[in-house]
């Protein structure tokens, strides 16, 4: 097992990497909270593979458990399912010193964190991830949100776990195009600050373990110094500004690593048409993610891109923060004028 410790201003926390950790679910929530009662929080397709060992966990370490499963996908995060979320914990008679457990991907996570962020002023959850996405970005951060029907993360809080586990068995029953999308993530912090990270993937011969150790021990870095998005943190953006485009405009068809890996892949394009990354950078970076059978491009345009931009909630005084490679292992974020942003847009095309 690997430990990485995430110490933010308003919380610390352990981040458990490993096989087999869904056991120790009940003992972890016993020793990190106070909690007499805890409800997870799952979606259809995980339930019934792994929902019955966390509450059985849970239930031995003496915790009183239920359970509430949503539908899978990204619609499960909107406005609805959360007033949902919240109404089965006043069922429950859950109070302020009970936990909630979300059991899931990057969906499941958010939408518990922002329940737990909000229900009675805050209450305590643990994430147990069970996608490669979920695992080595969102469930590390203390990012919780809900989707509008216009934009993606529309309505969140910042609200930290008090632990995380990384349970790798559970990645044995993603879907291969789950765990693609996965990758997509993965290589995103290769190319905004390991390269080291970078040539492992080219090269192949990683374990998921380290690969999630890894990225985990960078985000918690970045996350220790920036916890609120201010600074550095912009930088795990990198391919989400016209990925979130792409993939609100497909209906949330696409996957979100799988737009994340279009908008990484756009953006490495436009910055070589703004001078700003070298052509080798940039077939590295698409090549890469293309040998891990993500997507590159999209059939969108740039008509039907641009106004799902302006949406974006890094828009601060008329300017986005534009995440731009500069090479492999070095990124920063360039403001950029909205009257500028369509020519951005453009040059992500091939």
């Amino acid at each position: 097992m690997k430990v990485v410790s995430v110490n933010t201003p308003s919380a610390a926390y352990e981040v458990k990497i490993g096989a087999g950790l869904l056991d120790s679910l009940g003992e972890e929530v016993r020793a990190r909270t106070k909690a007499g009662r805890a409800v997870v929080v799952s979606g259809e397709n995980v339930f019934p593979l792994y929902g019955k060992r966390a509450l059985e966990s849970l239930r031995n370490a003496g915790i009183r458990a239920e359970s509430v499963v949503f539908p899978s996908g990204e619609e499960t995060k909107s406005l609805t399912r959360y007033g949902e979320l919240l109404n089965s914990l006043t069922d429950f008679r859950m109070s302020r010193s009970d936990c909630l457990v979300a059991l899931g991907g990057g969906v499941t996570g958010d939408l518990t964190g922002f329940a737990a962020a909000t229900y009675q002023r805050g209450i305590a959850y643990v994430q147990v991830p069970t996608t490669l996405l979920a695992a080595v970005d969102s469930s590390v951060g203390g990012k919780t949100a809900v989707n509008l029907p216009a934009a993606k993360n529309q309505v969140g809080a910042f609200y930290q776990p008090a632990a995380v586990l990384c349970d790798t068995d559970t990645l044995s029953t993603l879907p291969p195009r789950e765990l693609r999308a996965g990758y997509a993530e993965v290589i995103k912090y290769g190319i905004l600050g390991d390269a080291d990270l970078f040539d492992t993937l080219q090269q192949g011969g990683f374990t998921p373990e380290n690969i999630i150790e890894t990225c985990v021990r960078m985000k918690a870095d970045i996350v220790a110094e920036d916890e609120h998005d201010f600074g550095r943190r912009r930088l795990l953006n990198l391919g989400h500004t016209f990925g979130h485009a792409v993939e609100a405009r497909s209906g949330y068809q696409l996957l979100h690593g799988e737009a994340v890996a279009v908008g990484t892949a756009m953006i490495a394009r436009a910055a070589v048409r703004m001078g700003m990354l070298d052509a080798h950078s940039r077939d590295a970076i698409v090549e890469t993610l293309e040998s891990f059978g993500l997507p590159v491009r999209t059939d969108y345009g740039a008509d039907e891109l641009y106004e799902l931009l302006l949406l974006d909630k890094k828009i601060s005084s008329g300017k986005l923060s534009l995440i731009v490679p500069l090479g492999i292992g070095w990124c920063e974020a360039i403001p950029v004028d909205r009257g500028k942003l369509r020519q951005w847009l453009e040059a992500a095309y091939d």
